[in-house]
């Protein structure tokens, strides 16, 4: 999804931008090491910053057994238009949402979008803690948990998500480079091990449903690097009750412009992973029928233990091939996103998300 809000966001500022006007030269604040992340007043929104997004993943089963990916995100966006307007019409904020099904039986993703100005009660955020909107969808922090609702034509849910683990605080304190030039980097915090349970309705069959859920909160100013073409990332919840967390930037030619990610065992020790101590290769590949587009859908992940014992080899496999998201008639982007198991050593570890951007086209952010 974070790749999919860019063409319907472009779309709706140039609306905005005749009636409202640009303000010159936005100084957005940059992301600097050394700020600490404050619970929970930090899992809400931060409207200083260009963009942001709140990204939740995972797996469910119905009381048949039968297994779903579902995804969720809402993206809030400080657009540059109307800053000095008065008018509480002016659309400084812009709030975007994505949810997606993956389903076996349906062959594909089920999606929808939505997209809005901040402007309360219709669309909105709320900075005191996690509580973005856009009409009846909405995700939000409790007390217990976090609760999320979608409602769209193929499908909706109803879903509560109990957190089962602490944070996940990536990069360097919530400090997350995305090249060697550190202005090129975000705050950046997981929730790994959600356990979900809720209603389903796929077409017009709803079902309970259980599973366990990741939620990605980040916020930047200025993300990608110069030459980088997309991002590949892997959430994963590990069946021991750890998590893994890996991303790399990529350039034209598909090789590593950076790469990151955080690693938690059983014990709840977590390790964070420098550029050096993540290595993405490349797998099977499927080529999309409806786009071109060729993804490598399987990968090996390497990563160095900081023991300096031999790197583990982790092997990523998609759920089913085709879960590549082709939104060319609203939002134009293409990308691939889905559920996919984690393998060593032939045995499965863990379940999770795979993204991938770029790879029909350059991603423009």
């Amino acid at each position: 999804m974070r790749a999919a809000c860019w063409r319907s966001l472009f779309a709706a500022l140039l609306m905005f931008q005749g009636a409202f006007g640009w303000t010159a030269e936005l100084a957005y604040p940059p992301v600097v090491p050394g700020i600490r992340l404050v619970f929970p007043e930090d899992t809400g929104g931060h409207p200083a910053f260009r963009t942001e997004w709140w990204y939740v993943t995972g797996w469910l089963a119905d009381e048949e057994g039968v297994e779903r990916g579902f995804q969720v995100t809402f993206f809030r966006v400080r657009t540059g238009v109307g800053e000095d307007n008065p008018s509480r019409f002016a659309p400084r904020q812009l709030v975007l949402a994505h949810a997606a099904l993956a389903d076996p039986q349906q062959g594909r993703l089920l999606h929808d979008e939505r997209a809005a100005r901040a402007l309360a009660p219709l669309a909105g955020f709320e900075t005191e803690r996690t509580h973005a909107w856009i009409g009846d969808w909405w995700l939000r922090l409790e007390q217990a948990g976090y609760r999320t609702q979608v409602k769209a034509a193929d499908f909706a849910f109803e879903l509560r998500f109990v957190p089962q683990a602490p944070p996940l605080i990536n990069g360097e304190g919530g400090f997350s480079r995305k090249a060697a030039d550190p202005k090129h980097a975000s705050y950046y915090y997981s929730r790994p091990q959600l356990a979900v349970d809720g209603t389903l309705r796929v077409r017009t069959a709803t079902h309970r449903v259980r599973g366990l859920a990741w939620l990605d909160h980040e916020w930047s100013s200025e993300l990608m690097p110069p030459g980088a073409r997309g991002w590949d990332w892997i959430g994963i919840n590990l069946h021991d009750g750890g998590a893994l967390m890996a991303f790399r930037m990529r350039d034209e030619a598909e090789q590593p412009l950076w790469a990151g990610g955080s690693l938690r065992g059983a014990d709840g020790v977590q390790v964070s992973l420098d550029a050096q101590q993540v290595r993405w290769i490349p797998g099977r590949r499927w080529r999309s029928p409806r786009t071109g587009a060729d993804y490598p859908v399987e990968w090996t992940v390497e990563i160095d233990p900081p023991s300096g014992a031999a790197p583990r080899r982790l092997k990523v496999v998609p759920w089913m091939d085709d879960q590549e998201l082709d939104s060319r008639r609203s939002t134009g982007t293409v990308y691939w996103e889905g559920a996919v198991r984690l393998l060593e050593e032939d045995r499965e570890i863990g379940r999770g998300y795979l993204e991938m951007t770029g790879y029909a086209e350059r991603l423009h952010m």
